[in-house]
């Protein structure tokens, strides 16, 4: 293992699972790897209940637990984990250049984790409401509404999560949905339909959030006018974004600011990789993010042997 004061072979941006298990390959094959991470180690899936489909986990295990569990892994196999926020990248030379609060570090080689962060609505009151009722954790801010009215935002896996999660806590959800249909897993569904404290609006979107200094309702539209809907909390589960505007033009992006990678988790510029929900790919989850990170550090470590 090869490392000089700020200078280390593999730097991953992101202690999500993708950039522990690429820290942890990398590290293990014997290379001096740095992991910098803005927040909690695990990323999305430390604020995640319940994670029960992970192979090799029959039993299941909780967000926080799993991701205690690959930092330790990580750790303990060599590489140093630092909680830093980014300011500026230098990627195109063959000497990779990170600016972060906590100083500057160079490598040859830089794995991308940086994950995603939740999509907004987009709608009146949201940013103003942001943490007085707005949330897009239900893990995280559910216990603030004991005995609570709530809506979920969304119709997708994570959306159905959080709103069962969210019926240990308030008295009632109400899942907003802008389709007919949800597109959860089959098994979440029925959790969902059959839960006597969830309500489902269909075909429904969210016009406004309503209220001064803490949510009071929300603005809603169907397909027979406009209806008020009174609650004390919104928890918006609408998708996610990349976390790629640090990168300007440095790598190669899709139309929606996912970054584009081969097989092998290249991206557009040498030396360069990308791996977890980051990058332009068919499927979003932990064993896929592992996956990722392994290949991702695999191709890292052949290319550094090369050198």
């Amino acid at each position: 293992m090869t490392e000089s004061g700020n200078n280390w072979e593999i730097i991953v941006l992101g202690g999500g699972p993708a950039g522990l298990t690429a820290a942890l390959y990398g590290s293990r094959a014997g290379h001096s790897v740095l992991v910098l991470e803005p927040a909690m180690y695990g990323g999305q899936i430390a604020t995640t209940d319940w994670l029960e489909n992970f192979p090799g986990i029959p039993e299941g295990i909780t967000g926080p637990e799993y991701s205690e569990k690959v930092e330790q892994q990580a750790r303990k196999f060599g590489a140093e984990l630092m909680n830093a926020s980014l300011e500026e990248v230098e990627l195109t030379g063959a000497e990779k250049k990170i600016v972060t609060s906590e100083g500057e570090f160079k490598a040859s080689k830089v794995i991308i984790a940086s994950g995603t962060e939740p999509r907004k609505l987009g709608v009146e009151g949201e940013d103003l409401l942001q943490g007085r009722g707005i949330s897009y954790c239900a893990t995280c801010d559910a216990a603030f509404f004991r005995d609570k009215e709530v809506a979920v935002v969304g119709g997708g896996d994570s959306a159905v999560e959080e709103a069962l999660f969210l019926t240990r806590f308030a008295r009632a959800v109400y899942l907003i949905h802008r389709r007919d249909r949800l597109r959860a897993v089959q098994n979440l569904q029925d959790k969902l339909l059959t839960h006597p404290q969830v309500k489902v609006f269909w075909n429904t979107v969210v016009q406004e959030v309503q209220g001064e200094k803490k949510v009071e309702g929300l603005t809603l539209m169907q397909k027979d006018g406009s209806r008020d809907l009174p609650v004390n909390g919104v928890f918006v589960s609408i998708g996610r974004e990349p976390n790629t505007v640090f990168l300007g033009n440095q790598v190669e992006l899709n139309d929606n600011k996912f970054i584009i990678t081969d097989e092998e988790m290249r991206t557009s510029t040498p030396g360069v990789f990308a791996a977890g929900d980051v990058r332009e790919k068919l499927l979003r989850q932990v064993v896929t993010a592992a996956s990722d990170g392994a290949i991702a550090a695999y191709v890292a470590s052949r290319e550094l042997q090369d050198l």
